[in-house]
């Protein structure tokens, strides 16, 4: 059994649905940056599925996107990370609920 483009999708499907109820149901900045991470994951599995399933899988262009995006989720980690620390540094915890005196 070979796998098909259907069951990459629906894998994709599921892995961008978990990330989302993890981004939406957490309240510790941690798992929402995780549960952001786990929704990317899903699109890139997404972009290679296409490729490779596509009548002309010979232009990576879907690994070329999948690796771009990979970068920009690498940037936003390291970003979004920062921030944590910055906001754990100051208010002592990095439960959202709790950050509501951000002010400029």
């Amino acid at each position: 059994m070979s796998p098909t483009l259907q069951l990459f999708l629906i894998v994709s499907a599921a892995l961008f649905c978990i990330g989302l109820l993890a981004a939406l149901s957490r309240r510790h900045a941690i798992f929402i940056l995780i549960g952001i991470e786990m929704m990317l994951a899903g699109a890139n599995l997404n972009f290679i599925a296409f490729w490779r399933f596509s009548s002309e899988p010979h232009q990576p262009t879907g690994v070329m996107i999948a690796i771009f995006s990979i970068a920009i989720a690498a940037a936003e980690a390291a970003v979004g990370l920062a921030l944590v620390i910055s906001v754990y540094r100051h208010y002592r915890t990095t439960n959202v609920d709790q950050l509501d005196q951000l002010k400029g």
